[in-house]
């Protein structure tokens, strides 16, 4: 019994990294326009720079896939049954899928608006901290990159606060600092430059 719960769990997880995969600014880039979103604007599969390519449709379906992407994996671990460290585990690799997509030699998107679907469902007290973090962050540093980046760090801190669990909140700090890394040339050039 044990040894099947551990294999569907690594089949959860290698699904979960396969959904992270599918990237949805690619996508929506190519059936909109027939284009590769890497090769235009900043060259990012993201929200933004689908936003700025595509238009406003391209921005909201592109938000709108990767955080139900991530959301969707979480959901069906807490629907499946699975303890806490192993939705974390899914959280983690679906945000690995969308960082390094296999289908896309492993260049992917920065994981912000997957990071926040996840976590959403995962644990919504702490994202909405998460969400208050950001605000009292953006309205110092006037900056959307380096408000939510900070705010996404201490993710793992409000989890603990909350819920006290050591397992949960070490799964949880490298899923929010790969996220906060991935993007470390944006929160140096947003701190020495107003955005």
């Amino acid at each position: 019994m044990i040894i099947q719960m551990e294999f569907e769990w690594g089949l959860y997880l290698i699904a979960s990294y396969l959904v992270g995969g599918i990237m949805t600014g690619f996508l929506v880039a190519k059936l909109l326009k027939g284009v590769d979103l890497r090769l235009l604007g900043s060259g990012n599969i993201g929200a933004r720079n689908a936003g700025r390519v595509l238009g406003p449709s391209g921005f909201v379906l592109t938000l709108a896939g990767d955080i139900l992407k991530a959301a969707a994996v979480v959901w069906a671990a807490i629907q499946f049954g699975y303890p806490p460290h192993i939705q974390l585990l899914g959280f983690l690799a679906v945000i690995l899928g969308h960082l390094y997509p296999v289908f896309l030699k492993f260049h992917g998107g920065k994981g912000v608006a997957s990071f926040i679907g996840g976590l959403v469902v995962f644990h919504l007290p702490s994202a909405i901290l998460v969400g208050a973090a950001f605000l009292l962050f953006y309205a110092i540093k006037r900056s959307l990159t380096v408000a939510g980046l900070f705010a996404f760090s201490l993710a793992p801190f409000f989890y603990w606060l909350i819920e006290r669990q050591w397992k949960e909140t070490l799964i949880l700090l490298p899923i929010s600092l790969l996220v906060v890394y991935v993007q470390k040339e944006d929160i140096i050039e947003r701190i020495k430059l107003p955005e």
